[in-house]
């Protein structure tokens, strides 16, 4: 393996599952389930492709479902030694699904994903089928709650032998302290789900997946604020999903994103919150069922 990339953290003791493929130098872990048009599915910022365990289950018997662990999470390796925006993680992707033979995905990008999800489209249009923007992040400013305690832990973790330092002694106890308030939010108004907690703790209080959450946070704005003006440029069958009840600026966000993509339906999830691929995975896969049908449209030949 080469140097100058880090070895993702064991998680929590537990037997690696699904597969691996190597891009760039790095390993990127992924499960998939079912055959068929290849549909995947990109999680946001706490956890990992075991976000969608529910969702890949449902999609499974109608697509080739592919849930990928982001570069830093689960079981995937990040490089090291740079920041790793959204275009960087796209391109790994694109590498990956290159590999893999999953061509002309359909896309799903949760939350932070989004902007992934966006700048794969913009970089690569030709090779995407369709784009589902679960509860997205596209844009920054007043949009996006991040604030200065936030950069600069990212700046703090990155410091060699500094950060794991102040990891181990200050970030992981008070991590541990905000967990549960910070789901509770998360989820609100749906409950969280059980052993949804102590999975957070086994993945997010580790060093490598904390510092790579932290770095996407730092990362995200300057990203979305370079390709916002390029929104209307996507031409692909599109869905924005959102559930009426997010607590996280969909007014802001994902409203707007809707009103800057020519081809996207809007789908609003009533009595919903913000994490729909574990909340309702049904409407999740009913969304990628509906851009499916959409693709289909498009590429059956005219009547004669």
């Amino acid at each position: 393996m080469n140097d100058s990339f880090r070895n993702a953290d064991n998680a929590a003791g537990t037997s690696p599952a699904g597969r691996f493929v190597e891009v760039e130098g790095v390993r990127l872990h992924y499960v998939e389930q079912g055959a068929g048009q290849p549909v995947v599915f990109l999680h946001g910022g706490i956890l990992s492709s075991g976000d969608y365990a529910a969702v890949l289950e449902l999609a499974a018997p109608g697509f080739r479902a592919i849930a990928f662990d982001r570069p830093g999470y689960g079981r995937s390796e990040r490089p090291s030694g740079r920041t790793v925006t959204p275009a960087d993680q796209a391109r790994l992707l694109r590498g990956a699904l290159r590999k893999i033979g999953a061509e002309q995905p359909i896309l799903v990008g949760h939350s932070w994903s989004g902007a992934l999800v966006l700048a794969y489209a913009l970089a690569y249009p030709a090779d995407v089928s369709g784009l589902v923007l679960l509860a997205p992040g596209a844009y920054g400013g007043e949009a996006y709650p991040a604030g200065k305690a936030d950069y600069a832990i990212a700046r703090a973790v990155r410091v060699p032998f500094l950060g794991r330092l102040l990891f181990a002694l200050l970030f992981r106890p008070l991590g541990r302290l905000a967990m549960k308030p910070m789901l509770r939010a998360t989820f609100a108004p749906d409950p969280v789900p059980p052993g949804y907690a102590e999975s957070a703790k086994a993945l997010w209080l580790r060093f490598g997946q904390f510092r790579a959450n932290r770095e996407d946070v730092a990362a995200f704005e300057p990203a979305v604020d370079a390709l916002c003006s390029r929104y209307g440029e996507i031409r692909l069958p599109a869905a924005v999903v959102i559930g009426d009840s997010d607590p996280f600026h969909p007014d802001l966000q994902a409203r707007r994103l809707h009103r800057e993509i020519p081809d996207a339906e809007w789908i609003e999830l009533p009595g919903t919150g913000h994490m729909l691929p574990l909340t309702r995975p049904d409407a999740v896969v009913d969304a990628v069922r509906r851009i499916a049908a959409r693709v289909s449209a498009r590429t059956l030949p005219a009547n004669p």
